[in-house]
């Protein structure tokens, strides 16, 4: 089973406090966490690191930056064939305030606008790709050449590329941000009814299998009747790259064989065990971890 990951590679720095930042105040910060992000990239990491066959096709600036990200995807064995380096532009870069009282993250990103992929050949055959919205020539190029591969999206903003990369997919695993853009109309999560309604005008224009995510409320799809799938309840240090790991998880278990709804429950449960930890990629669970967890928790 090999998978290739197209899309964002970023280098994340994120700096935990118990509070908000007050404007015009000095804050000590005890700790600062440094390591890859991305969506694509987070999902390239843990899908290696939990042993499948994996390829990250982004680009990186010929800097300290992306040596890091390099060497961090060559400790998991990422095949790096399709990474490319610039040497005129910098690594994108993540500045993340992660507020550890509440588990919310701020991200100031700096990524420059000519940052991207100077070519988009993908020279192999992929039985799933997985895509985040970012490297949209690219994506394209390794879905037509891989027409039947298992096709995933990373939807998380509504945005013209996103959108367009969401009427070639199987799967469109979207965040509650894009479902709401997408269809303005308002979710709330104590309405089931409500949620449904975006979920139908979603339907209307994707044919893909449609899943919603929820943040700590679990996830939204439908399998013979509307459903939320619950997560786990956990204490949240930080959520940063909970997403990205939920949608790492996601293209696991789908990949593995495991139906539409396990699918989910254990992507939940891998979603929720990484806000415990602070920092992103770091915050990855073990795969064993989530099993045992999905053990203890499904009945």
């Amino acid at each position: 089973m090999k998978i290739l990951c197209v899309g964002q590679a970023a280098y994340d720095i994120t700096l935990p406090i118990d509070h908000y930042p007050v404007e015009n105040k000095k804050i000590k910060v005890g700790q600062r966490i440094e390591c890859g992000g991305g969506s694509a990239s987070i999902c390239a990491y843990m899908l290696a690191k939990w042993g499948m066959e994996v390829s990250f096709a982004s680009v990186v600036g010929n800097d300290y930056y992306g040596d890091i990200i390099k060497s961090e995807m060559q400790g998991v064995n990422v095949n790096l064939d399709y990474l490319q380096t610039m040497n005129n532009v910098g690594t994108a870069v993540s500045f993340i305030i992660a507020n550890t009282s509440n588990g919310s993250r701020t991200i100031l990103k700096d990524r420059a606008s000519d940052l991207k992929m100077y070519s988009q050949e993908i020279g192999e055959d992929f039985d799933v790709i997985l895509l985040d919205g970012y490297e949209k020539n690219t994506a394209i190029a390794a879905m037509k050449r891989n027409p039947g591969a298992i096709k995933i999206i990373d939807a998380g903003k509504a945005n013209d590329i996103t959108i367009e990369l969401s009427h070639l997919v199987d799967y469109i695993v979207c965040s509650n941000d894009f479902a709401q853009e997408y269809t303005k109309m308002k979710m709330d999560y104590d309405d089931i009814e409500s949620i449904q309604k975006v979920y139908d005008k979603m339907k209307e224009d994707f044919s893909a299998n449609l899943i919603i995510t929820l943040e700590d409320r679990g996830s939204f799809t439908y399998v013979d009747d509307y459903m939320i799938i619950p997560s786990i309840k956990v204490v949240t240090v930080d959520s940063t790259c909970a997403g990205d790991i939920y949608h790492g998880a996601f293209t696991y278990f789908i990949s593995n064989g495991y139906d539409l709804v396990e699918t989910i429950k254990l992507s939940n449960i891998t979603g929720a065990l990484s806000v415990e930890r602070v920092g992103g990629r770091n915050s990855i669970p073990e795969l064993e971890e989530v099993m045992n967890k999905y053990d203890e928790d499904v009945i």
